[in-house]
């Protein structure tokens, strides 16, 4: 049904249709377009776009009559259809027109707990199960009204954490599929992580805003979880915690986990969150990811490749390239001792098992930073050191500079300018050239 590869998904062809023909439509559950695709107009389904009534059964209806015609696209014009959660299906293409709102039902008992991501938690707003061909298009906005959700998690600490007794859904959810678009919309105010594919191959996100407030927890932008081969492009990200984490397995994981692996993230901007982060629960490893063309402009982090003992794995094969960054918090961040960025006194050796992290062959080139709290730190561990970190053109301006310890570090046109301190310090186990 869907090319998702394409540059342009083009249901526009379905939307002119759709108004040219309006009178006749409305009366018509599910038309087909002349080249055979299905278009299920959801007010034809029932759905009031009021922003009052639950639209959740008309939603759902209307998925699942366009699924049983083989597929196409579910249609939700102008308005506010409020929604409990609903279940997309394969060959499903979820069309959301500008100023069309789906908006999650505030009432918490809506979102039932379930076992996800092998973990209690509860259904996500949007979510689909080993689907196959499913995207979600348009102008439109989804939007989790996270509020009530947030002041709870703030009442209970750790109630972020997977495995958490007080669960919050997260907004969109893709499990196991294959071949997912996610392009043109808005994702915002997610009661906890916002766009996740789970153990998913072959997606495209692009041309998207997600936004949450500063301090809205756990707000996570983009979580790519297990997955292969993932474009990231032209995303726009002002959040409460991390703007992309790549993961991969939560904390204190039996096994067995999948890598996400094959990951390119393009021409992005990032506002308020804690950055672009690898982990820190990446107990199944992460291989072969680069980030280009990326703005950073007050965030809590810019960089960040993170784990700890109890959630690591082999991590490497990174690439950060044409990076800008502004007034940011921590420049660059790898560190082996999450949620510490640095460990507390000095650190003996402990045995390697399954969950120790190998950080290695991390390649940042032409980098700027400017207005930083600190230049960053990279911190291995003594029986696990981060080796084949590789600094190209690297310019940052901080109040603090560079901090590296148990860590292979070698540089080209590094200049680090620190107004407090030395630009660069190397403690126990540092082999640094520059």
């Amino acid at each position: 049904m869907i090319s998702m590869r394409s540059s342009t998904l083009r249901p526009p062809l379905a939307v002119t249709l759709a108004f040219t023909c309006s009178a006749l439509l409305a009366m018509i559950p599910c038309y087909a377009l002349a080249q055979g695709k299905t278009v299920c107009n959801v007010r034809s389904y029932g759905a009031k776009g009021d922003g009052v009534v639950k639209d959740t059964h008309a939603i759902q209806s209307a998925i699942d009559a366009c699924e049983e015609k083989g597929g196409g696209t579910v249609l939700l014009a102008a308005g506010t259809y409020l929604s409990a959660p609903i279940v997309l299906k394969s060959h499903i293409n979820l069309q959301l027109e500008k100023g069309a709102t789906l908006l999650g039902s505030q009432d918490q008992a809506d979102y039932p707990e379930i076992s996800e991501f092998r973990a209690p938690g509860r259904q996500a707003l949007v979510s689909a199960t080993g689907a196959q061909n499913v995207s979600i298009t348009g102008e439109g906005v989804i939007d989790g009204a996270g509020d009530s959700w947030w002041t709870m998690a703030r009442s209970y600490r750790g109630s972020g954490a997977m495995g958490s007794s007080h669960t919050r859904p997260r907004l969109v959810v893709f499990d196991h599929c294959q071949h997912v678009l996610v392009e043109g919309v808005t994702i915002q105010n997610s009661p906890m992580w916002q766009l996740v594919p789970y153990y998913t191959d072959d997606v495209t996100i692009r041309n998207v805003k997600v936004l949450a407030p500063a301090n809205s927890p756990n707000t996570d932008a983009i979580d790519p979880f297990s997955s292969s081969n993932v474009i990231i492009d032209h995303a726009y990200a002002d959040v409460g915690d991390d703007d992309i984490a790549i993961k991969s397995g939560e904390p204190g994981s039996a096994g067995p986990d999948s890598p996400s692996r094959n990951i390119t993230i393009s021409d992005c901007t990032f506002l308020h969150g804690h950055g672009l982060s690898i982990g820190s629960e990446i107990a199944g490893g992460a291989q072969n990811i680069t980030a280009e063309h990326i703005r950073f402009d007050g965030t809590g982090n810019g960089i960040r490749v993170k784990a700890n003992r109890d959630r690591g794995n082999d991590v490497g094969n990174l690439v950060f390239r044409d990076i800008q960054m502004k007034d940011v918090k921590n420049a660059l961040v790898i560190s082996e001792y999450y949620p510490r960025i640095a460990p507390k006194g000095e650190v003996a050796s402990a045995p390697i098992t399954r969950l120790t992290p190998h950080f290695h062959d991390i390649t940042i080139e032409n980098l700027t930073a400017t207005g930083s709290t600190s230049a960053g730190a990279i911190f291995g561990l003594p029986e696990a050191p981060v080796t084949g970190v590789v600094l190209n053109n690297v310019h940052i301006s901080a109040i603090h500079g560079l901090t590296i310890s148990y860590a292979q570090v070698q540089g080209t046109k590094v200049q680090v300018e620190a107004s407090q301190g030395p630009s660069i310090m190397d403690l126990a186990g540092a082999k640094a050239s520059f």
